[in-house]
């Protein structure tokens, strides 16, 4: 396999993960009631932190799907959008505040900082070892959202496979 070739395998895995992780928060965003039009420009709300980071991760995931494959920047892209879902996470447990919320809550917050060892490192982006962890936490996190509620549909994760959408920017 070339450079190239790994290059563009390793997207697509952090690609799905990235995907994964912005649908999860768009959808634990809906259900805590934050509207993505609410985002600051020097956020004083959870609610607008939350909004303001969805357009974040809105548009690293267009920019994604636009340049060409580099690893350490395509685990930073899945690295943005999974802590952009621990934010989400935040918001929807302080609102929820049940048992089920406090697990989505520290799934998302572990999913989040698998994200951040696979990005991070010598090997940024191209660790397979850390790459599996982040996929693993990653559709732990789903799981855990989809069963407080919050409206989680599927998890695009590399085992499951991406749905080649990109994805839908907030208005």
């Amino acid at each position: 396999m070339t450079g190239l070739e790994d290059a563009g395998a390793l997207r697509k895995g952090h690609a799905a993960r990235a995907h994964s992780a912005y649908d999860r928060a768009v959808a634990t965003c809906g259900h805590a009631g934050v509207d993505p039009a609410a985002a600051e420009l020097v956020p004083t709300t959870p609610a607008g932190r939350a909004a303001g980071a969805l357009r974040l991760s809105a548009r690293s995931l267009d920019a994604l799907a636009t340049s060409a494959p580099d690893p350490a920047a395509d685990a930073r892209c899945a690295r943005n959008a999974a802590a952009t879902a621990a934010l989400a996470a935040q918001v929807a447990d302080a609102a929820d505040g049940g048992e089920a919320a406090h697990r989505a809550l520290r799934a998302a917050l572990t999913a989040s900082q698998a994200a951040a060892a696979a990005a991070g490192g010598s090997a940024a982006g191209r660790d397979a070892a850390l790459n599996a962890a982040a996929d693993d936490a990653e559709e732990r996190a789903v799981a855990a959202a989809r069963e407080a509620g919050w409206g989680v549909s599927c998890s695009r994760t590399r085992r499951t496979g991406p749905s080649g959408s990109g994805p839908a920017s907030p208005p």
